[in-house]
Formats: structure tokens, sequence, C-alpha cells
């Protein structure tokens, strides 16, 4: 990405440090997605300027579920006459994907939000793909995320949206499937072409995945590890089946399914880095958590299938 050599992005900083990805996936099993076209404010929904009783209650739904809530447009210009969209996302304890959708033209149609919090939805529904493109959230989230999602519209014009702050500024671009829950960073868009093509072929590869966000980050790492040493797998050919506190980290036991190993164990570490400058609005240094996948182990291979005796 060019720019003034004088002017920090968080994005160019982090590869530059070698920031990890995996376990960087913030939890979440619940999303709300509100169409808004127009220019988003920094702090998205809370700056919509919604009636405030309403936004109060949306809010307050969104809360007890511990749903996020995402502002989110289709890449480039929208018509006038095309109503705007709202959509609750559920993912599931057993991986089940639930949708429900509807539309809103006055503020008072968002009630339906706050029903649909509340309601299981439906199933069958093809993948939604978010791309942050918040560039008054995050100027890197606007410069890398808009030519991400443009070049994917471009093939999944009806999966694609442009969306609010996901998360992780300093791996923008950052791509979102849900209610999958599968997070994924660093991506220009040759490379979220070829990501995003893997995932339609339920196919998950280490190198760009951030993490998926059912999981706390020693388990995103473990599972990540795992993928980096046996390649792409399904969503859900991997289960963490257990995690055991350590003194040094945690050792993460995860069953596969064939061709895949069926247990493994992932050691995995955390440390706390040095301050950074992690997103470009951000002038003062922070650190964060590290997880790193130090060891890998294979307890039970592939299962078998013997021949008749």
């Amino acid at each position: 990405m060019a720019g003034d050599p004088a002017r920090f992005f968080c994005a160019e900083a982090a590869r530059e440090r070698g920031d990890g990805l995996a376990g960087t996936a913030p939890h979440g099993r619940v999303w709300v997605l509100i169409e808004h076209p127009g220019g988003w404010p920094p702090n998205g929904f809370e700056g919509l300027g919604l009636e405030p009783a309403l936004a109060a209650r949306v809010f307050a739904a969104a809360q007890t579920r511990r749903a996020r809530i995402l502002l989110v447009r289709r890449p480039g210009r929208r018509r006038a006459t095309e109503p705007r969209r709202w959509a609750v996302l559920h993912h599931d304890d057993r991986g089940a994907h639930r949708q429900t959708w509807g539309t809103w033209e006055a503020d008072a149609d968002l009630d339906g939000v706050v029903n649909a919090l509340h309601s299981p939805g439906s199933t069958g529904h093809p993948p939604v793909v978010l791309v942050c493109a918040h560039g008054l959230h995050d100027v890197c989230c606007a410069v890398r995320g808009r030519p991400v999602a443009a070049a994917l519209a471009a093939r999944h014009p009806r999966l694609v949206w442009e969306c609010t702050h996901v998360g992780g500024d300093r791996f923008a671009a950052n791509v979102a499937v849900l209610p999958d829950g599968v997070y994924y960073g660093n991506l220009d868009a040759a490379s979220a072409g070829t990501t995003l093509a893997e995932y339609l072929a339920d196919r998950v590869a280490a190198t760009h995945l951030r993490g998926y966000t059912d999981l706390p980050p020693p388990a995103q790492v473990a599972v990540a590890a795992l993928l980096a040493r046996h390649g792409p797998a399904a969503r859900h050919a991997y289960e963490v089946v257990g995690t055991e506190r350590a003194d040094d980290g945690w050792r993460v036991r995860v069953a596969g399914t064939p061709p895949h190993p069926a247990l493994s164990e992932v050691e995995v570490r955390a440390h706390r880095t040095a301050p950074h400058r992690l997103t470009c609005r951000g002038a003062a240094p922070s650190t964060y958590l590290a997880h790193e996948a130090v060891a890998v182990r294979t307890l039970r291979g592939p299962e078998t299938t013997l021949p008749p005796q």
C-alpha cells in the first residue's frame, strides 16, 4: 500500500513486526447486521442516530444474547429503490446456522431485530461474507478492505457486504464468514479470492486464518496449528475436546475426522508483547496477549478399517 512515509499505518506496522494471526478472532455466536449505505460514524451503531428508545431496545436485546451489532452495505453504489435489510445470524453449540432477515425503511421496522434475537431463525441460507471497510474507525480497514470487498463481490455479489469494525484493525483486510464464525486477516484481493473459494469448498486453510469465533484463543491456535501441519480441512473437521491449564500455557486436545488425526494434543503458550501502536487512530502504544503453538503431538492417527477376518 503506497502512502505518506510520515504517516502511520497499523497494518503495515503489524506485518513488519510479524504479528501472528492465530487466536485473534473475537468471541461470538450471534450477530446483528443493519444495512446503512451512507457514511458510517466512528462508533458504528451507537452513532447511527436512531430514535433513542428504539436504539436502546435493540442494544439491550443484543447484549442479552451477547450479539455483536454491525452496520453493513453492499460494495459499490446502492440503488435508492432497494429496501435496506437487517439480519440476525446464529451459530449454535452444535454448529448449526440459523438466520432471520427483514427490511426496514423507518426506525420502527428495526423492532423486528429484537424479536429475531429471541427466536432461532431458519436454516438453509447461504453464508454471509463481511469485509471490514470502516474507514472512520481505522484507515487501514478502508484502504485495504474496500478493494477486497469489490473483488469478492465481483465473484459472489449475493454473499458479500462491507461492514463496520470487526476487530483487529492491524490485520486488514479482515474478512468474517458468518454465521460460521470464521475470521480471516492479512488479505488482499488475490488471496481473499482464493481463501473464500477454499472456504466455499469446505476447506479452511491456516494461512490467513485468525480463528473460529466459538473457540477461546488457545483453542483457536490449536486448531490453526493442526491445519498448518496436516493441511486444509472442513470447518468442523476438528473438535476441541479438552483444554488443560499448564504452568506455562495450555494443553489443548483436539479430535479430528479422517483423514486427519483422530486425536492430537497442542501445547499453546501466551506472552505479553512489548508496547506497540496497534491501530491507526490510537497514538498510545499498547500491549496485547499473543498466543503461539509450541508443540503438536498426534496421540491417535486416522481411524482405519480393519479387513474382515
